[in-house]
């Protein structure tokens, strides 16, 4: 559960807080006091705390003092009725995440307590890179078995303790923000703040205000000077996702910046410093775009320090049962599910689909499929049809073979279909009962074959009709193949 600490000696505000972001995902954690506060954060850690500048006697800028020093990633919001505050500004350069005006508008308070819960989590949860995830201290990892991503790790390990400029590139959905996120975790930049920002996600007139700040008045709505990302991660990392569709002005700013570390906030002359380290992403082909004039070739020479790239799912086909098992994993710790694997036919038809939206899509498709599962494992039947190709259709046997083909080819190649999967699940799930999946399996397909006749579907067994009908109750099977 995310905790969100609110300092304010007005109790009104206390509730009003604790009213609209209260929720049982969220816990709204109030202190009437500096020193309440103080224990209060100090005890319970919260994700996000919110400040009020003045606090009777006491100062909000020492409180800001005094979290940092406690947690120097600590995501702090101060409030303010003044709007023209330098103290609030003051409080900025120093660490604060931002700042809000008394009375403050309720939905951009909680976008703005949601854009510092992300900041924090993405700050606190460190990214694994180990391929088969070993570590149980991480719960979020880069997962792959394939020589694409044994590269993708080494690259990682050995950038991270560098000061380097980072380039990642790869179509959307491949993962580039874990890796910028690994890189961070793992350099000696990690106990300073991480901050991303989207470039494609920010209209073209405020992206320079958001990365490097504003004066006061100057554009139309710049009432009051702003700090901007580069301040703010002044000694850590910042992240540039989607940084081909920054525009050609802003991008001049960027070169300037990774060149000699100075900037000019829009609207200022005043020449600031800022010791940032840059890791930058892109889904687009930046060659092109510098060929085309829309992204300038000494930025991208600048970026392209070390490059790493993200091959996209289908180009490694091969990790696609452990990020399987690894989304159930985290699916089954988070409570959410209980299906600890997937049958042998939905992971074929998981490794057959092309996968426009690489990992990220498969998260979502196995999230949905555990939702939609009735039994102890995922059906193809549990897949949204878009993963599903149409089957196809089977060869015409040549006629002089049909009549010597034998009766039990297919249950045979069912079997050793099934044991393949399953002692692959086995060795990297210990609690996986096998024979009762094996046998299920086995009935299932013979009814499927006999068009659910329990008299052929035994022969076919080799059992009897009475051990069918039991073994077809044990395992819920009636009503998974409508059997009669």
């Amino acid at each position: 559960m995310e905790k969100i600490l609110v300092i304010d000696d007005a109790q009104d505000m206390l509730y009003s807080f604790r009213r609209n972001l209260e929720s049982p995902e969220r816990q709204v954690l109030t202190a009437a006091s500096l020193v309440e506060g103080i224990e209060t954060f100090r005890r319970e850690k919260p994700d996000v705390t919110v400040c009020d500048i003045r606090l009777g006697g006491e100062s909000g800028l020492d409180g800001l003092t005094q979290l940092r020093q406690l947690d120097p990633k600590a995501m702090v919001i101060l409030m303010t009725a003044y709007g023209t505050s330098q103290t609030a500004i003051e409080a900025m350069k120093r660490g604060a995440f931002d700042y809000i005006l008394k009375p403050f508008d309720v939905p951009k308070v909680k976008a703005l307590i949601d854009s510092a819960l992300k900041a924090a989590r993405d700050m606190r949860q460190v990214v694994s890179y180990e391929p088969l995830l070993r570590s149980e201290d991480h719960t979020e990892g880069i997962v792959g078995r394939s020589e694409a991503m044994q590269t993708v790790f080494k690259r990682i390990g050995q950038v991270a303790h560098s000061d380097a400029t980072v380039l990642l590139t790869g179509e959307s959905g491949t993962g580039k923000e874990l890796v910028a996120r690994a890189i961070y975790h793992h350099s000696p930049r990690a106990g300073k703040v991480f901050m991303a920002i989207n470039c494609a996600a920010i209209p073209e007139q405020l992206l320079e205000s958001e990365l490097f700040g504003h004066e006061r008045g100057a554009f139309t709505g710049a009432t009051q000077q702003r700090i901007g990302k580069f301040e703010q991660c002044d000694g850590g990392t910042l992240f540039l996702d989607e940084i081909g569709d920054m525009p050609l002005l802003t991008q001049s700013k960027i070169l300037r910046l990774l060149q000699n570390g100075e900037f000019q906030r829009v609207g200022g002359s005043q020449t600031l410093r800022a010791d940032v380290r840059v890791i930058a992403a892109t889904n687009k082909p930046l060659e092109q775009l510098v060929s085309e004039k829309q992204f300038r070739e000494d930025l991208y020479y600048r970026l392209n320090v070390v490059r790493v790239h993200l091959p996209p799912l289908r180009e490694r086909r091969e990790d696609i049962p452990v990020l399987t098992d690894y989304f159930l994993q985290r699916l089954r710790e988070a409570g959410k599910t209980r299906i600890r694997t997937v049958a042998p036919d939905t992971l074929s038809a998981l490794e057959n689909h092309t996968w426009p939206g690489n990992v990220r899509e498969l998260e979502n498709v196995v999230h949905r499929a555990a939702i939609m599962a009735k039994g102890d494992y995922v059906l193809p039947t549990d897949l949204p049809a878009e993963v599903l190709r149409p089957a196809a259709p089977k060869p015409a046997e040549p006629a002089a073979a049909t009549p010597s083909a034998p009766a039990a080819a297919t249950p045979e190649s069912a079997v050793n279909e099934a044991a393949r999967v399953l002692f692959e699940n086995a060795r990297r799930q210990s609690q996986l009962k096998i024979i009762p999946w094996v046998e299920r399996e086995l009935i299932r397909r013979a009814l499927t074959e006999t068009n659910g006749n329990q008299v052929q579907a035994a022969k076919l067994l080799g059992i009897t009709r009475a051990t069918l009908r039991k073994r077809i109750e044990k395992f819920g099977i009636k009503k998974e193949l409508n059997v009669s």
